[in-house]
Formats: structure tokens, C-alpha cells, sequence
């Protein structure tokens, strides 16, 4: 029996939310009715698609290729309804849209996928620079647009903000390290221990208050810029990493397995969102990207 959208709609609550109990909320329908949809979807593709544990679901390295699938093909549902709306007159227009580097990398290509769809007639630019100089261009009229850290926005009387994604700090670990036994690991067990640091400036300020807040400055095996080599690093045991679950996918680019455990404590969280010039309306194809960021980001954290 052919799999059905029902079923791609529970799968990817669950996969998002990392648990049946947390998809059956966001659904408002039972845990029983999500666990059946999976089974069914893991019995009809053949596949495992999660790792049943303790602490909730453990998606599968088949199960996240197939994740892109199903979003994929609700996109596509989702354009289909909206494909005839206001057929005698296509949107049309140009839309000049900024994005930063961490945020291009891990948010953007599904909101840009559901908007070319709806509106393939827009005219769209994008330009991919750091918060500061996006927030200039936002200011200087030169962006409609622009998705970025909004925790990281500075100059909040001459730009609106909304956010609409909240990603807290997680640790990654290797698979079968002794810390990964536990649900939440307390800051203090991190002492002594080797940490890879990402360096990426849209995260700066909250990197800085988080090593602040750890009880003893972390022992830093390794700086670097590349969110692929700190998956790599943590997978093959050179150190931890304390990152916005924002970033993190359970596989290195070599197939290796990360972990991925809470920390306890007052730890800061980043928040990704729209920014554009106060006071200045919206064109259509900016008011349109809007609509389908809040689609498409509105519902909490990443993939865990």
C-alpha cells in the first residue's frame, strides 16, 4: 500500500520534534496515531526510519534522506493548492533578499523552495553577507528582506523583527561516549574535557555568554569555521561541541554517527527569524516571502 500524506505529515512532526509524544501535541491527535503512521510508512518504504529510545526518537540515516523527501513532496502539496489562485494576474516583481552564512546554510533552501514555487515570476536576488552589513543594507533601503540571527539584531528602532525559530544550545557528542548514558549532562561535567569551538560571527555573542556561563573556562582543542569539520571532529572523538541544535544532523560528511544530549543550566538560545526597515511597507513579493517564511519556519526547533 502506497504511503499516504497523513503519513509524511506525522513522520516529519515526529522527526522535527524528536519524539511521537511531541508530534502527537503539535498535531492535537494521539500518540497511538503517529506511532501507527510510522510503522506503516517504515513498512510500505521498507526501512527503519527511527531509532526507538528512552528519551524519544533517534532519527536514521535513511530516515533523514528521506526527510528531505517528504518535505519535499508536502511543499509540492502545499504550491498545488495555491497553483490556480489568482491565475489572470501571476506575481510578478523583484525581491532582493539577505541572508547570513550560517542561516543560507541550514534555513534558507527550504523557504526559498516553497516560495519559487508559489511565485516563479518574482524577479529574486539574494545576497549573502554578515548581520552587520545586511542590517546597513536593510537600513539603506538597498534589501527588502533579510533572514538572519534575529538575536544578534542590534538596531531595533529602525528594523522590524520577527522571529520565528528558537534553538537552544545541545552538546554533541561522539557515538558511545560515557556522557551519552545520560539524558542532560550538567556544565560541570565538562570540565577538564576537550571542546571544538565553532567561530562563526552570527553566533558570537551567544558562544560568549555560554563559555561565561560555564563553572571553569573549557579546555578548546580546536577553532574553526566549518560547521562540517566540528561534525567531523566530535564524530571521531577529538572533542565535544556545546552548538545551536540549529546546525547539528546525527551524520558526518564521513558517516559517522554524533549524539546529541541537553545540557542543564541557564544556557542562551538562538533565534532565526525576518528583518526589514521600520516603517517602510512591504512590497508584494517581500509581504509573499514573509508569508512563506512563517510557513515554513513557524513551529519551533530544527530536526533534532
Amino acid at each position: 500500500m502506497a504511503f499516504t500524506l497523513r503519513q509524511l505529515q506525522f513522520f516529519t512532526a515526529a522527526a522535527e520534534l524528536g519524539s511521537v509524544s511531541g508530534a502527537a501535541r503539535a498535531l492535537s491527535i494521539s500518540q497511538s496515531s503517529v506511532t501507527e503512521a510510522i510503522r506503516a510508512l517504515e513498512d510500505d518504504l521498507g526501512v527503519t526510519l527511527f531509532e526507538r529510545q528512552p528519551r524519544g526518537l533517534l532519527i536514521t540515516h535513511k530516515g533523514s534522506a528521506f526527510l528531505r523527501h517528504a518535505r519535499n513532496i508536502l511543499a509540492d502539496v502545499a504550491a498545488a493548492r495555491t497553483a490556480f489562485r489568482d491565475e489572470a494576474e501571476p506575481a510578478t516583481g523583484r525581491l532582493s533578499l539577505g541572508v547570513t552564512s550560517l542561516v543560507a546554510g541550514y534555513v534558507l533552501s527550504d523557504i526559498l523552495q516553497r516560495f519559487r514555487r508559489a511565485f516563479p515570476q518574482v524577479d529574486l536576488s539574494v545576497t549573502e553577507d554578515s548581520g552587520d552589513y545586511l542590517q546597513h543594507l536593510l537600513i539603506g533601503g538597498e534589501l527588502d528582506v533579510a533572514v538572519l540571527v534575529t538575536s544578534a539584531v542590534r538596531d531595533r528602532m529602525a528594523l522590524q523583527v520577527e522571529t520565528l525559530l528558537v534553538s537552544p544550545y545541545r552538546l554533541w557528542l561522539p557515538l558511545g561516549h560515557p556522557l551519552a548514558q545520560q539524558e542532560a549532562i550538567a556544565l560541570e561535567e565538562l570540565a577538564g574535557r576537550p571542546m571544538i569551538q565553532l567561530m562563526v560571527d552570527e553566533i558570537e555573542e551567544s558562544t560568549r555568554r555560554l563559555t561565561a556561563a560555564l563553572p571553569v573556562k573549557p579546555e578548546v582543542a580546536f577553532r574553526t569555521r566549518s560547521v562540517e569539520a566540528v561534525r567531523s571532529l566530535v564524530a571521531t572523538g577529538a572533542g565535544l561541541a556545546i552548538l545551536p541544535s540549529l546546525v547539528y544532523r546525527p551524520w558526518s560528511l564521513e558517516g559517522d554517527r554524533i549524539e546529541i544530549r541537553d545540557v542543564s543550566g541557564d544556557l542562551p538560545s538562538v533565534q532565526v527569524g525576518l528583518a526589514w526597515r521600520r516603517g517602510a511597507p512591504l512590497s508584494v513579493p517581500a509581504l509573499n516571502f514573509v508569508r512563506s517564511a512563517q510557513t515554513g519556519l513557524q513551529g519551533g526547533d530544527p530536526l533534532r
